[in-house]
């Protein structure tokens, strides 16, 4: 019958994983956070480019956030090994040669900020696809 609604079982929707938890929509949202954290370090060296003595800042790489991700490898015997975490680390101090140090002391390099504002755009455009495509992937599995 085709106007009925469909009863679903309460034991199968245990098996079923809700879209909530789906790692990919995740790990875009940690990205997004990511990106976010890395334009207001790159805007903050922009706005100090003057500042006598500023040192320009980056954060780590978004691999370290993943490597600190909660998500491990299952471990079902105790023969297993088991994978070490580490520590992801928020901003850090961009090392520069003294060369490249101002005589006041600033490390801000404003050809490189904008680079690193150009790879912001483009990985936040790039996350951003991934994303719409993944979601447009599930409705046409829904239909």
């Amino acid at each position: 019958m085709q106007g009925r609604p469909r009863r679903v079982d309460p034991a199968a929707a245990k098996d079923c994983a809700p879209l909530s938890s789906i790692y990919l929509f995740e790990v875009a949202a940690e990205k997004a956070q990511w990106l976010a954290a890395r334009q207001t370090a790159i805007a903050s060296n922009v706005a100090n480019a003057n500042t006598p003595g500023y040192r320009a800042l980056d954060i780590e790489p978004f691999s370290a956030v993943l490597d600190a991700s909660p998500i491990e490898m299952a471990a079902t015997s105790p023969a297993h090994l088991s994978q070490a975490q580490s520590q992801a680390g928020g901003l850090r101090e961009i090392e520069v040669e003294p060369a490249e140090q101002t005589l006041s002391g600033n490390t801000v390099n404003l050809e490189q900020q904008m680079i690193n504002l150009g790879e912001v755009n483009r990985d936040y455009t790039m996350s951003a696809n991934i994303r719409r495509a993944f979601h447009q992937l599930l409705l046409s599995a829904l239909k």
